[in-house]
């Protein structure tokens, strides 16, 4: 098995998708009535999106620089978001079933696109036939070990509260992060344990072996049928270092060259040893990126009122985000940067137009950031467009329909950023040295002792402040050389930039803005 993440992975540009509110197709039929497409979304509405209808509009993600889909779950369940499984099998029929996925496989790859999908293993949903069996058979069900029960509940002929009449039944009961993640007051009031005492989310059993090997191969299944990785829900959740390690094992021996990243919002160095997963969600990165671009713009309600963020973002400057920049990229091997998941938004958190409180500029200095650093960026369906959204469920509305609600100057810059990294390869490469960090920040991408940037070299230039910054920086890998900027939708270029003989060099950059400029 090779421990190193997939070679494919560092030039791609992956667009998130939540399948039901993206697009939907004629083609696949409605059950009933839905949630209006363009009313605010609800935790329990459905808006009809599907699988045929992000096929049917491949071509716009194409044309936006787009070479792979992570999608959100697909398989059948109860949940608008499908985090709910029901059978890891089969696919929702309301996003157009197994067939329509098979089509939106093949549609993609045809345009040399790679699709992820998201692996939910260590909770279903309550419609899980195994889980559904022990709800109709008791303490008789064969299927009694691939849960956390309490046997003696269900030995004395009592029922489990899967249903209960208030969602969560124990708000009179006091409970320790720990106890609460792990399931215990469901364990005592539901007679299962729970995700987060969720009762809609029973915790499979991971140390069961019939339960390992049915999620080794659900992910088996889909890599032969074709798809080209998995995006792990709440790895840590399963605290198993013999099941990941087993799991990566069984992928990489069906697909060498599959793509797991692993959604983790923290650094974790340990899960990136080429044991178990080849990036993470890199929340961190965002996290230190949203401090500094929006400055002044920055929502500090909506930040707050995430369970994550309000305790990671904080404004910075070009010198705080640099130091916390290099912190990261320390943290793991250059290799694995650059396989991380560059995301700036995500179906959960509110979107980064709401998070910088609407600021444009903001934006467009975090897609550059994203398309600059190493990794690989992840934009999330609609983002390009402007797209608003708080907190859950508000981050889920369903993409503008026709022209109105979308920002074509934003996608254009989107457009341009992305072709931008496509057409230099140093922007795709392992190394990054942070040359200036006071006024402005200046970055190198690549050079000539960077195998994987094919001796190029590239010069990102950010400035986040409101007035111009005029920034002194020493390149001694250009000496001599002169830089010119490459042009990027609504920014001024700005002037060619001479390097002397000793390194020496002034960019200047207008005030909220950047520029990437390559050697003569």
């Amino acid at each position: 098995m090779n421990p190193a993440p997939p070679g494919w992975v560092r030039d791609a540009v992956f667009y998130q998708v939540f399948p039901d509110r993206f697009a939907a197709s004629p083609r696949v039929p409605k059950p009933g009535p839905l949630e209006p497409w363009d009313a605010p979304p609800t935790p329990h509405g459905f808006k009809g999106g599907d699988l045929l209808g992000l096929a049917e509009r491949l071509d716009e993600l194409v044309d936006l620089g787009v070479t792979a889909l992570y999608l959100t779950p697909i398989f059948s369940s109860a949940a608008n978001h499908h985090y709910h499984t029901y059978d890891y099998l089969a696919v929702d029929p309301l996003l157009g079933g197994t067939p329509a996925f098979l089509e939106l496989l093949e549609a993609a790859h045809g345009r040399g696109m790679r699709v992820v999908l998201d692996g939910v293993f260590n909770h279903v949903g309550r419609g899980f036939w195994p889980f559904h069996h022990v709800l109709e058979n008791g303490i008789d069900s064969p299927y009694l070990d691939w849960f956390h029960f309490d046997r003696g509940r269900l030995a004395a002929g009592r029922g489990l509260v899967a249903y209960p009449e208030r969602a969560t039944p124990w708000a009179d009961v006091a409970a320790t992060p720990d106890e609460h993640r792990l399931g215990l007051r469901s364990l005592d009031r539901l007679g299962y344990r729970a995700w987060w005492d969720i009762p809609a989310l029973p915790k499979l059993n991971i140390d069961h072996p019939p339960v390992r090997e049915h999620l080794f191969s659900v992910a088996e299944h889909w890599l032969r049928l074709g798809i080209d990785g998995w995006r792990l829900d709440v790895p840590e959740e399963i605290d198993d270092v013999p099941f990941w390690q087993e799991f990566r094992q069984r992928c990489r021996a069906v697909r060498p060259d599959a793509y797991l990243v692993g959604e983790i919002w923290h650094v974790a160095p340990e899960w990136l040893r080429g044991d178990r997963f080849d990036g993470l969600m890199n929340y961190p990165l965002l996290e230190a990126i949203l401090g500094w671009v929006a400055g002044a713009s920055l929502d500090e309600d909506l930040v707050r009122g995430h369970h994550e963020l309000g305790r990671t973002v904080r404004r910075s400057d070009a010198a705080g985000f640099a130091g916390r920049l290099a912190g990261l990229l320390d943290a793991y091997a250059p290799a694995t940067n650059a396989a991380m998941l560059n995301l700036l938004s995500s179906h959960d958190m509110p979107r980064v137009r709401s998070l910088c409180g609407g600021d444009a500029a903001a934006v467009r200095l975090a897609v550059l950031l994203q398309a600059t650093l190493p990794g690989a960026p992840c934009i999330y369906y609609g983002d390009e467009v402007g797209m608003e959204g708080g907190n859950d469920p508000d981050c889920r509305r369903g993409f503008p329909r026709g022209t109105e609600g979308r920002d074509e100057v934003l996608r254009a810059f989107v457009r341009a950023a992305l072709a931008l990294r496509r057409a230099e390869p140093a922007l795709r490469s392992d190394a990054v040295r942070i040359a200036a960090a006071g006024d402005g920040l200046i970055l190198v991408r690549g050079g000539a002792a960077d195998p994987s940037a094919a001796g190029a070299t590239a010069v990102v230039a950010v400035n986040a402040g409101a007035g111009p910054a005029d920034v002194a920086v020493a390149l001694p890998e250009l000496a001599g050389r002169g830089l010119l900027p490459q042009p990027l939708p609504g920014w001024p270029a700005g002037p060619a930039v001479p390097v002397g003989g000793d390194g020496s060099a002034r960019i200047e950059i207008a005030g909220r803005s950047g520029v990437v400029l390559r050697p003569a």
